[in-house]
């Protein structure tokens, strides 16, 4: 039998064995290969010894001799380019780690991580990084064989992908990566050809995004075999990787010599290409850390780099860190607009004042970009705080051409009768505080150009087309701006002086008073005090719940014996009177488990401060305290809110958290216990937060997800202000007033969960009002086809009857701050995000543009009728409907969501006359899309009745506002036809 088994091939193996998880020299008699036994004196011996499956010893020997920090002058250098590196690297990636890299990971020998840096070392050069990026390109275009297999050989094809993704890990996790490659490439290499073409091969690797996706796509994949065990690469996070590069581009800033001409033009080349991965906010905010902290040693570098990128790189870097600014170290929430003597953050403004100044000093092109970025169109300067548009003017106030400047362009744009009706609202209040603090920096320059101004046709054509625009709101902002024009040019007799009380209240002496605003331009350190007070909050938040409670526990005064008196005791008293009777326990669950071992008797406390809370939502290790403080989130906020300040101290701090919060346990109702949080830190502070939740679906960095429950949270919260909270407390599982006490007349809660909760809240409360809204239509139609009402029988109900069916008043507390607080910070920031990206971002999918109009709808409803603001919301949200009309046409769910927004703003606007007389053409534009969508949309289909319903309903809507006032409507309809 022994004949008859031929070996077919020989295999030399390693001679290592893992057993027990450890590293053990294997027999030499149990592998046919031979080791190395040699000197390593030279490149050759290092690729002998490395090809002959080397031991730990020979491995160590080998390294050693390879470190870069150890090459000396003329001897070998893996890190320089050439054949003889490259053969080493491919052996290092193909050969030893595969062998040797999982045996090294997490032990605490120091030898064995003092190979694992070794291998980083020789591995961190163009060369390197290229052989472990296409090794893992190559693992995972192999990943789909093993699809069909067993977990066990899933894990064992995945395990080489896990070793490469944390050899990369390591190589780039240093931020002098890129300025130790230019120095390793610069000294190695004396042509500049050369030089060139290697740094474009390292920028390729790096800075266009190849590790990143690569990364990303490893970590799914490691993430599909074992989701709860391997932790997710920075790599693969396109924040992380970013945030590491501009911290590389910074390290190389600092090396730069003002002499080294091609390292100057590297770094831009550097810029350029990570200026492209799309994540510039923080590319900038890490490369100019040093500067917003407040260091100003390396200007003069950041202003030579401005100098060698091209003039659209230049305008992208000065506008994200304009943005970074604001958010970093001035205050970027809106101006307390009731505050006459609003003068905070002058510090700040001056330190961000000089930083701007220091950048855009000798460079014409970021002047005039900042010119645009104040009065253009383009709407770049939006949303970015008060603050630090009073910095930007700071920063150009010595220039007194372009003041001059800004002062027309800002005019120009405040009296233009299409801007006036289309644009919104939030664009034109900061259009109208530009011009205002401009107007007072030129007439403190000199009062001659700004009374010419001031008497000049087209000052007077902008007052007078505000006063006649049909929006309160912009009439209120020419009145404003024409008070505070008249008060600098014209003599006390003279001024204009208006009498409505708006003009006088305190918003309207704040904008007065922005032309007596008067910034001085400081130091670059005046920023640090801002950033080190954020940074010293967000350290005390996270202190734990257990070291917070010792640090504020009463000091107990020292124990001293003291005779107070002495009494005489009765014994004849019966000792038992004084014992108190105690209930048995209740039974602890925990009791009944078998094993004592495994009882848990620390079981966590429902937190009782703010703090606490925030500290259980961060702690995600410990289910039980996280779900506790989850479930006990929506109760504390609403009872703390009106108590103190501890929720006012802490409130967007909660609010990041409730957004960010993912499911990690798949808790049950995780959904709809993380929305009650989050609507009531909404109610806590609706004005201020409304904005905060407005901002943060359009600027955060969330999921899809992420940004419907803000949208969602926006929606029902604003109806809980308006007195809607009974009726929705079912959509979001809070516990509300049941009006039948009987449980007889509930479902189980596996049938509740079924039919209650069926659909999401916002899509149910649209379906509620869509009702709402038809019914009595259709009530009306099927009513005239009885007959004329001279033959119907009508019936009178009693006076207690008509009484009990009536429903009480509930104050509508959003009617206040519907405008500023939820409705225009949606609509304008729309407008922006519209011109500055397009159609091409994510709040354009069908998914979230459905939710956006349901959420505008639902919100101008709850306002109600009366809402003193409702004419100039529903000019805004009438444009932005119209625009919208041609994404509706591929998608039903969109097409849906804009007919029912239309139904919405008909039926909430009572006064016909005032939509036939201000919105003419608007109605009669409506009027004939829906038609031709009524005629188009074919019936039969669930969907197409549904769409052709809501259009009946629209074109009932405007059918009978256009009959009522044809007479009014006929030069309009001449008009459109």
């Amino acid at each position: 039998m022994e004949d008859l088994l031929k070996p077919l091939k020989t295999t030399t193996t390693s001679h290592l064995e893992y057993a027990d998880g450890n590293l053990t020299k294997a027999n030499s008699n149990d592998s046919t290969g031979t080791t190395y036994s040699g000197a390593i004196n030279c490149s050759e011996d290092a690729i002998d010894a490395l090809r002959s499956k080397p031991n730990p010893e020979l491995l160590d020997r080998v390294l050693r001799w390879l470190n870069p920090k150890s090459a000396q002058d003329g001897r070998f250098n893996i890190n320089s380019p050439g054949p003889q590196a490259t053969q080493i690297i491919h052996l290092l990636v193909n050969d030893i780690i595969p062998t040797y890299w999982k045996f090294l990971r997490g032990k605490n020998d120091p030898s064995q991580s003092r190979r694992q840096l070794l291998i980083v070392r020789c591995l961190s050069s163009i060369a390197g990084i290229g052989a472990v990026t296409a090794q893992l390109r190559s693992f995972l275009a192999l990943k789909d064989e093993s699809q069909s297999k067993s977990n066990t050989d899933k894990s064992a094809k995945m395990q080489p992908i896990e070793d490469l993704l944390e050899v990369l890990d390591n190589i780039l996790k240093k931020d002098s990566l890129i300025t130790t490659i230019w120095k390793d490439i610069s000294s190695s290499i004396v042509k500049t050809s050369q030089n060139v073409l290697l740094w474009k091969e390292f920028l390729y690797l790096v800075a266009t995004g190849r590790i990143l996706s690569l990364a990303a796509e490893a970590n799914r994949t490691l993430n599909e075999i074992s989701p709860s065990i391997i932790d997710e690469s920075w790599l693969g996070n396109g924040n992380s990787y970013t945030a590491w590069l501009g911290r590389n581009i910074e390290n190389m800033i600092d090396f730069l010599q003002n002499e080294d001409v091609a390292a100057r033009k590297a770094l831009a080349r550097c810029v350029s290409k990570a200026l492209s991965l799309g994540y510039t906010d923080q590319i900038i905010g890490a490369a100019c850390s040093k500067l917003l902290q407040g260091e100003d040693l390396l200007l003069m570098k950041y202003r030579k780099l401005m100098h060698d990128i091209t003039p659209h790189e230049q305008r992208v870097s000065l506008y994200a860190l304009l943005r970074v600014l604001s958010r970093r170290c001035i205050s970027a929430s809106e101006a307390p607009k009731n505050n006459i003597e609003y003068q905070s953050g002058a510090g700040a403004i001056g330190g961000a004042g000089a930083l701007i100044t220091g950048l855009i000093y000798d460079n014409p092109n970021l002047q005039d970009d900042l010119i645009d970025w104040l009065s253009g169109v383009s709407a770049n300067g939006i949303g970015q705080g008060h603050n630090l548009h009073r910095a930007v003017i700071a920063a150009l106030s010595s220039d007194e051409d372009r003041m001059k400047r800004i002062l027309q362009k800002s005019l120009d744009l405040f009296g233009d009768k299409l801007y006036i009706k289309h644009t919104p609202i939030l664009h034109q209040e900061i259009n109208a505080q530009v011009l205002l603090m401009t107007a007072g920096y030129v007439h403190r320059g000199g009062a001659a150009h700004l009374s010419e101004l001031a008497r000049s046709s087209t000052y007077l054509n902008a007052i007078s087309n505000r006063l006649n625009a049909s929006s309160q709101q912009a009439r209120f902002l020419g009145m404003v701006v024409g008070a505070a024009f008249s008060e600098l040019v014209d003599s006390k007799d003279k001024r204009m002086i208006f009498s409505a009380e708006e003009v006088n209240s305190p918003e309207g002496q704040w904008y007065q008073n922005l032309t007596q605003l008067h910034d001085q331009v400081g130091l670059i350190s005046d920023l640090r005090p801002v950033v080190s007070t954020k940074k010293t909050n967000a350290g005390t938040s996270r202190t734990p719940a257990k070291t917070a409670n010792l640090l504020k526990a009463p000091v107990k005064p020292a124990t001293t014996s003291k005779i107070i008196s002495i009494e005489e005791v009765d014994s004849t008293e019966s000792d038992d009177e004084d014992l108190v009777i105690h209930e048995k326990p209740d039974s602890d669950e925990s009791d009944e488990d078998e094993d004592p071992t495994l009882i848990q008797r620390d079981k966590p406390t429902a937190p009782v401060y703010i703090r606490d809370l925030i500290a259980g939502l961060r702690d995600t290790e410990n289910y039980d305290r996280h779900q506790l403080s989850l479930s006990t989130a929506s109760s504390l906020i609403r009872r703390k809110a009106s108590f103190g300040t501890e929720v006012s101290d802490h409130i967007e701090e909660l609010a990041t958290l409730l957004v960010g919060l993912s499911d990690k346990y798949e808790m049950e109702k995780f959904q709809e216990l993380r929305l009650q949080g989050m609507i009531a830190v909404l109610h806590a502070q609706p004005l201020k937060m409304g904005q905060w939740f407005s901002k943060t679906f359009y600027n955060g960095d969330y999921s899809m997800g992420q940004r419907a429950s803000v949208l969602t949270t926006l929606g029902m919260g604003a109806r809980e202000l308006a007195g809607f909270r009974t009726e929705d407390a079912a959509l979001t599982g809070a516990e509300a007033v049941s009006v039948n006490p009987f449980p007889s007349r509930k479902l189980p809660d596996k049938l509740h969960k079924i039919y209650a909760l069926e659909a999401a809240p916002m899509d149910s409360l649209a379906k509620n009002l869509e009702r709402t809204i038809i019914q009595p239509m259709a009530i009306e139609a099927a009513d005239n086809l009885t007959g004329p009402n001279a033959l119907k029988v009508r019936t009178f109900s009693s006076r207690m009857e008509v009484e009990k069916k009536r429903k009480k008043a509930i104050p509508n507390e959003l009617a206040k701050i519907v405008a500023d607080g939820f409705f225009f910070p949606l609509t304008g920031r729309w407008r922006i995000h519209m011109q500055a990206y397009g159609e091409n971002n994510v709040h354009f999918s069908p998914f979230l543009l459905t939710l956006f109009l349901k959420t505008l709808s639902l919100i101008l409803h709850a306002s109600g009728a009366s809402t003193l603001s409702l004419p100039q919301m529903t000019a805004e949200f009438w444009d932005l409907l119209l625009s919208l009309r041609s994404h509706a046409v591929n998608d039903v769910t969109v097409l849906e969501a804009l007919l029912f927004a239309f139904l919405t703003l008909l039926d909430i606007n009572e006064n016909k006359q005032r939509i036939a007389e201000e919105h003419a053409k608007e109605l009669l534009e409506t009027q004939g899309w829906v038609e031709q969508v009524f005629e188009r949309m074919e019936g039969g289909a669930k969907e197409g009745e549904r769409v052709r319903m809501l259009a009946a309903g629209v074109l009932v809507r405007t059918r009978e506002v256009v009959e009522k006032y044809q007479r009014l409507l006929l030069g309009d309809l001449a008009d459109f036809m």
